[in-house]
């Protein structure tokens, strides 16, 4: 962060980029290196190189590897060895101080091999160096040439020789746990799954129990999270009935976002769900299978809530004595009274983190926040930083659509992901720009999740789009961004709205929603397999678990997107580089023919060069250069996800 205030986030295994302006008087050659403390106290330092010519810019990156608060400053100094070599490379060859330029070269190494971090071999290397280089018997050039060559360098290059070191303030990075950055979101409603209609037309309620029977078929799909909207009890004053209508019939189950009743709050389950033993049966099945729950908190009441009663200054309070609904103009929720956080701060500040570490006691370590730019950024900075000081594997998603300003804040004081407006971006140039605004320009502080659909949002390229839309929209989510999820249905194409909404009719927050997973999947209508095969590369390719490699590449069409990821060979878990392509058709309706012009260097590379590719989606292996056709197809394949196959595999 530019302005210090909070500190950049980090990932285990991120590579953060660092850049400085550094410059010194006169023309003497300066180094400038980056020195990253982590939290054992263990130290590392990259050199940075210089950018632009004239900026005074300089460059690098680290890779961050212990959780923590780490801490960097950047190192300046004279380059007394580069200063030397510079202007010797001018005077020599020109006959001018050609016996001082040879001394004070030797003085140079001398000073090198005094440094206590050089082995005895290489402390041997540079007197010896030193003293052929003082041998008027040999001609000048050998002389010189023992000051300058390769293994000289090499040690310098590594230690090299500083005067008037200068330091910047120190500054911070937070650095969370894999699953902070990194992870594919499913959601689902447990009431929805085991659900059925009954004879007489009413509904019985999913359980716990039986939506772990479900908790299976999310994993094999590739998921990691897996997230359930709120699980409490449900208020029955102005409860909103099918399609948000503002009546409910008895059978009517209510929104879930409508917490409170009778039977308990934030705190407590909705009966029909089960009990807390249900309750932590079911975190259970999902850590059998390897994922961990997200467990929405929306703090907001009905008028059923026992808050209401209990402490009425929790909420505001209008001059007819009555209570505020809450409202999104020309939204209206009439089921819902907003929390007021200016009232009783310290009781509702306490009763809210008892909240949170009531349910991370009973397994959660991850929850979805619901519309937190409505609540003070100062109470979200301490419950934050109060939930992480004891459970530092808390994760807190934001979900905020409002001005960015707002959504950067709420990343920056302690929110570790965000949703985003991916959804609304579909063209080429919506999205070219908006894939390099959260991988550079915001990603100090903002983690991404790129949802492709939630229970509030179906947009018209998903509901005009087809099963082409689907696909197009799932590839460029879970190759974009290190953090992507999809809202259960996504998989089945469920794609009509509620007329002059951009929300499912017959909307699953409003009523029980029976699914045929298998039925789906075994006619071929669903694309869970594509899903799956989406994840799956995912979590074999490194390079898609970062966020700030992320390189827009150059296509004919604008109906054709291409990026490029990239992860060097010592950054990667194996020791090998990671290059993946990804080449997708936005047009849902037609085929599209273009070429895709690749600028190797995002990659290392050599422009002009030649490399192959393999297709992870169908296999197919090509050989590609600067320049490559490319005809995509939406019905049949709608992208090329591409791995640049190493030299000599």
């Amino acid at each position: 962060m530019e302005d210090d205030l909070f500190p950049t986030k980090g990932t285990v295994g991120d590579v953060i980029p660092f850049s400085c302006i550094a410059f010194r008087e006169g023309h003497d050659l300066i180094g400038v290196e980056v020195v990253l403390t982590e939290p054992s106290g263990h130290e590392q330092r990259a050199r940075l190189v210089p950018g632009e010519p004239g900026t005074d810019r300089w460059h690098g990156e680290l890779q961050v590897r212990e959780r923590g608060v780490n801490e960097w400053h950047v190192e300046a100094w004279g380059d007394d060895y580069a200063t030397w070599r510079h202007n010797a490379e001018l005077k020599i060859p020109a006959g001018v101080d050609v016996e001082l330029m040879l001394r004070e070269g030797a003085a140079i190494l001398e000073r090198a091999a005094a440094d206590p971090a050089l082995d005895p071999d290489e402390r041997l290397l540079l007197r010896e160096s030193a003293r052929r280089s003082t041998s008027t018997q040999d001609a000048v050039p050998t002389r010189f040439g023992a000051l300058v060559d390769d293994e000289v360098l090499s040690i310098l290059s590594a230690h090299p020789v500083r005067s008037l070191v200068t330091h910047s303030p120190v500054r911070r990075i937070r650095v969370e746990r894999e699953l902070a950055g990194r992870g594919a979101w499913y959601e689902f409603f447990p009431r929805s799954e085991g659900a059925h209609r009954n004879d007489d037309g009413t509904w019985s309620s999913g359980t716990f129990r039986t939506a772990s029977a479900r908790v299976p078929a999310v994993a094999a799909m590739g998921f990691d999270v897996l997230y359930v909207p709120p699980i409490h009890p449900i208020g029955r004053t102005n409860r909103k009935g099918p399609n948000n209508t503002l009546t409910a019939g008895p059978n009517d189950p209510g929104s879930p976002w409508a917490i409170g009743a009778a039977e308990g709050g934030h705190q407590d389950i909705h009966p029909e769900l089960g009990t807390v033993d249900d309750f932590r049966d079911f975190v259970a099945e999902v850590r059998r299978n390897g994922l961990e729950l997200a467990i929405d908190i929306a703090l907001q009441a009905t008028p059923d809530h026992p808050w209401v009663d209990a402490h009425p200054d929790w909420f505001t309070q209008l001059l007819d004595g009555t209570i505020a609904y809450a409202e999104n103009p020309p939204k209206k929720y009439q089921d819902i009274y907003p929390l007021n956080f200016d009232g009783d701060r310290n009781g509702l500040y306490q009763e809210v983190l008892d909240t949170f570490l009531h349910w991370i006691d009973l397994g959660v370590s991850i929850f979805r926040i619901d519309n937190p730019h409505t609540k003070p950024l100062q109470f979200w900075e301490w419950l934050i930083a109060e939930v992480t000081a004891v459970h530092p594997d808390a994760v807190f998603l934001s979900e905020a659509f409002t001005r960015p300003a707002v959504m950067h804040a709420l990343g920056a004081i302690g929110f570790q992901q965000s949703y985003t407006y991916f959804t609304w971006r579909n063209t080429k140039e919506e999205l070219e720009t908006y894939l390099d605004e959260v991988s550079h320009e915001s990603s100090d502080f903002l983690r991404p999740n790129f949802f492709v659909n939630t229970p509030d949002i179906l947009t018209s390229y998903l509901q005009l789009g087809g099963r082409p839309a689907y696909t197009i929209r799932a590839t460029i989510a879970a190759t974009g961004s290190p953090l992507w999820g999809m809202y259960a249905g996504y998989e089945l194409i469920e794609n009509v709205a509620r007329p002059g909404s951009e929300e499912n009719i017959d909307n699953e927050k409003y009523e029980f929603k029976e699914r045929d997973w298998a039925t789906e999947e075994a006619s071929g209508h669903s694309i869970a397999p594509y899903v799956t095969r989406l994840n799956e590369i995912r979590h074999a390719h490194p390079a898609l678990q970062h966020l700030r490699n992320l390189t827009v590449q150059r296509t004919d069409s604008e109906q054709l997107l291409a990026f490029s990821k990239h992860l060097p060979a010592e950054y990667a878990p194996d020791g090998v580089a990671d290059t993946i392509i990804v080449v997708v058709v936005l047009d849902p309706y037609s085929p599209v023919e273009s070429m895709v012009h690749i600028d190797q260097s995002a990659f290392g590379g050599t422009p002009g060069g030649l490399f192959e590719v393999e297709d992870l989606l169908t296999g197919q292996v090509w050989t590609w250069g600067d320049d490559n056709y490319v005809r995509l197809d939406p019905h049949t394949t709608p992208a090329h996800v591409l791995h640049v196959r190493p030299t000599g595999a």
